[in-house]
């Protein structure tokens, strides 16, 4: 049992400095949260304070300083109960001290020791290398499954980390990063956490793509003056009229996080000048209830007679709230000089939901125990994962995982007139295992608004869809391709899966029968000997071909009796490959790299066509299975899949002084289509920067022309000198590094 003098806190004397953390963060307790047990607090203080009293983060300093800013996340982002708090607290003390969770729960109580168990199995399975993607989202999950705030913790914790990265090595902050982008940021929107997930991108964004991050943030800096004068022209006319209609409100302006207009940049292939809309308007009104919801609609009105609506942009998830509790009325309008403005209209209780979701519902609903229709749905869908089949592959299941979280919604309704909601692009096969699984595995058509449709129909917001069935119809194959929903596809996949077990045991019956009629009696591991050198993934794949037709068993006799006594050599494996790479490996001309390190001259490494990495940018190294060694950028598309899925392949590169070394690089350009700018295009790049041009694709129209120059540089200082250079030609409106595939052949 811990002591009692710990627990008064007369064995150490506790800093000042954190003394005064712990009395800010109880002050914040009392603002934020419904109800405080301020000694459970105290206590929970006291002994993550002795138990972390020699312990030392990787700034240096000391570790206690972690778990207090976790409690103050959690406070300020969650802001759920003071006993999320106190496992905030005391979240490290099993995994990294010499407190048993046995103490824990003699001390604490049964509830919060099993936070804190939660918390350890899932922080040990993010250090382990052993462990794949697809295991640390299970353990996510059953850790959801047990208590809900076990994972909220965990949210809070996570972003600390990436407040405080830059401490430790590159590598793993790059792979820390990544995961967060691909797993907790989009799990904190499925949470409802808004705030807290677009400081997780953010923060994501910093470390994967530093260049881009800064260049954002620039040109936000830049561009504040102007956004600002501009937003009080635009709310001022608002905030008059609403004042004078008697409306208890707030009214501002706010940039979206740095994370949504990169997103933006990328998938509208824009710079940052060319990207308008990177902020919103936002009216919080102090009205609940039904009058709240009223209110909204009246704002509404007011809003949309000062300034034309685009009615394409209107959404109301007001009376149809967004699957993790989201409500907002959102729409854009034309504001002064034709510039589109979008525009959020609220209750004081639907921004709190949206900043702080689930937490939010149950402050509203009055304690975790009382029953709430938006946390009973997140619920069921934690239990569907649990309950769905595993995923053949890793990368499956984390697919399986994630491919729901950031979608958008549609609403649909049944024949009866229930409302069903959706991820956008839903197909009437997904509506079909929505309604129920026996339902999608015999759905066999589909109406859409009365009028027969292909199963691989998109479905749109407003459609009602009546599901026509078979009791001899059974799952298409090829519906896997299309559906988009994780119940539609960990369904559809169980049924292929079944099938293709009951056609590899036919395959086994098959052989087994024709093997001992040829007086061959083969152990499970020469089978699978075999299989491997007839390069099928395993006995099962080689079984099932048998049992379809696909391969002769009559082959397979034929090729046991020849290589009966053969040996096939050990695959090696990827240390293996590693090792032997680095001690046989070949000069190719490149530069010398650092690799885990150390510098080699004599490494055949690959430049990834996918991204193309120049000396400057932050990269990381992947052993392919040749074992050569292909270098890509830390922001490449390729690479939250390969970090996460194959970390065992992961090795850390730098790159080291080289000259006279040449790299393939592009850069889009925009400008007026005028006559001489190519020529001055041109000798910007050959004549006065000294830089060999290899290709460039023109296109123009309506007096706006749009290229892209592929080039050779030596590093990322010299393609942003041609950067900062292009620029300044009279016409030219913006210019930056070209992110698709370039050919280096």
């Amino acid at each position: 049992m811990i002591s009692a003098s710990i627990l008064q806190g007369t064995e150490l004397a506790i800093e000042p400095r954190y003394q005064a953390q712990l009395d800010q963060l109880l002050a914040d307790c009392r603002a934020q949260l419904v109800a405080v047990d301020e000694e459970l607090i105290r206590k929970a203080f006291r002994v993550a304070y002795w138990a972390h009293r020699n312990d030392r983060r990787a700034s240096g300093e000391p570790y206690i300083a972690h778990p207090l800013a976790v409690a103050s996340l959690c406070v300020r982002h969650i802001g759920l109960d003071d006993v999320t708090v106190a496992a905030a607290l005391l979240h490290d003390v099993v995994e990294d001290t010499e407190v048993s969770l046995d103490l824990i729960r003699d001390t604490f109580g049964d509830t919060l020791a099993g936070i804190i168990d939660g918390l350890t199995k899932i922080s040990g399975a993010f250090e382990s290398r052993a462990l794949g993607q697809a295991e640390n989202v299970r353990k996510l999950v059953l850790s959801m499954a047990s208590d809900i705030r076990v994972i909220l913790v965990k949210f809070a914790d996570r972003l600390h980390n990436m407040q405080t990265i830059e401490s430790l090595p590159k590598a793993k902050q790059v792979k820390i990063a990544t995961e967060t982008l691909e797993l907790f940021a989009p799990l904190a929107h499925r949470f409802g956490f808004f705030a807290l997930r677009s400081e997780l991108e953010d923060h994501a964004l910093r470390v994967l793509n530093p260049e881009v991050f800064d260049q954002i943030v620039r040109g936000l800096r830049e561009a504040k003056k102007d956004r600002d004068a501009f937003v009080d022209r635009f709310i001022g006319p608002i905030r008059d009229r609403l004042r004078s209609d008697g409306f208890d409100f707030d009214i501002y302006g706010r940039s979206k996080n740095l994370f949504s207009i990169y997103r933006k940049m990328k998938r509208q292939n824009k710079p940052l000048e060319e990207i308008y809309d990177v902020f919103a308007i936002r009216i919080v009104l102090n009205a609940d209830g039904k009058k709240g919801k009223e209110d909204c609609w009246r704002v509404y009105s007011v809003v949309t007679d000062l300034y034309k609506p685009l009615p394409e942009r209107f959404r109301d998830f007001v009376s149809v709230p967004k699957s993790n509790g989201y409500q907002s009325l959102h729409t854009t309008v034309l504001g002064p000089e034709g510039r589109r403005v979008e525009i959020q209209i609220r209750t004081r209780e639907m921004h709190e939901i949206a900043e702080k979701g689930v937490a939010a519902h149950w402050k509203y609903k009055e304690g975790i125990g009382r029953s709430d229709e938006e946390m009973d749905q997140f619920l069921n869908w934690v239990r569907e994962l649990l309950e769905a089949p595993k995923a053949d592959h890793a990368t499956e299941f984390v697919k399986d995982f994630r491919l729901n979280l950031y979608d958008e919604e549609i609403y649909l309704f049944t024949p009866r007139g229930d409302l069903l909601t959706l991820p956008r692009d839903s197909t009437p096969v997904d509506f079909a295992f929505h309604v129920h699984s026996e339902v999608g595995f015999h759905c066999i058509g589909a109406k859409v608004n009365g009028r027969m449709v292909p199963l691989s129909h998109r479905l749109n917001s407003g459609d009602q869809v009546e599901i026509i069935t078979s009791k001899k119809q059974t799952p298409n194959p090829d519906w896997i391709k299309f559906v988009v929903t994780q119940k539609a596809r960990s369904r559809i996949r169980q049924w292929i899966n079944e099938k293709r077990r009951k056609a590899a045991e036919l395959g086994r019956d098959i052989w087994e029968k024709r093997s001992r009629k040829a007086d061959l009696d083969l152990t499970e591991a020469e089978m699978q000997r075999i299989a491997t050198r007839l390069r099928f993934a395993n006995t099962q794949q080689l079984f099932y071909e048998i049992g379809v037709g696909m391969y002769d068993v009559n082959d397979l006799v034929n090729f046991a009796r020849g290589t009966r006594t053969s040996e096939t050599p050990e695959v090696e494996s990827v240390q293996d490959q590693y090792e032997s790479f680095l001690d046989t490996a070949q000069s190719s001309g490149s530069p010398a790299l650092m690799i885990d390190g150390e510098l080699h001259t004599d490494i055949a490494t690959h430049y990834a066509p996918c991204c193309n990495p120049i000396p400057g940018d932050e990269v990381f190294g992947y052993v392919s299975r040749s074992g050569a060694i292909k270098i890509h950028r830390v922001n490449c598309r390729n690479a939250p899949s390969l970090l996460i899925n194959q970390p065992d392949r992961i090795v850390p590169v730098e790159w080291s002084r080289q000259k006279d070394v040449q790299f393939v690089a592009a850069l889009r350009v925009v400008g007026e289509d005028r006559v001489g700018i190519l020529s001055d295009i041109t000798t910007v790049i050959s004549k006065n920067l000294k830089t060999n041009i290899r290709s460039i694709t023109i296109a123009s129209e309506d007096g706006i022309f749009e290229g892209t120059i592929v080039l050779h540089v030596s590093d990322l200082a010299h393609l942003r000198r041609l950067i900062d250079r292009i620029k300044r030609i009279e016409g030219i409106h913006g210019v930056y590094r070209f992110e698709q595939e370039v050919e280096t052949g």
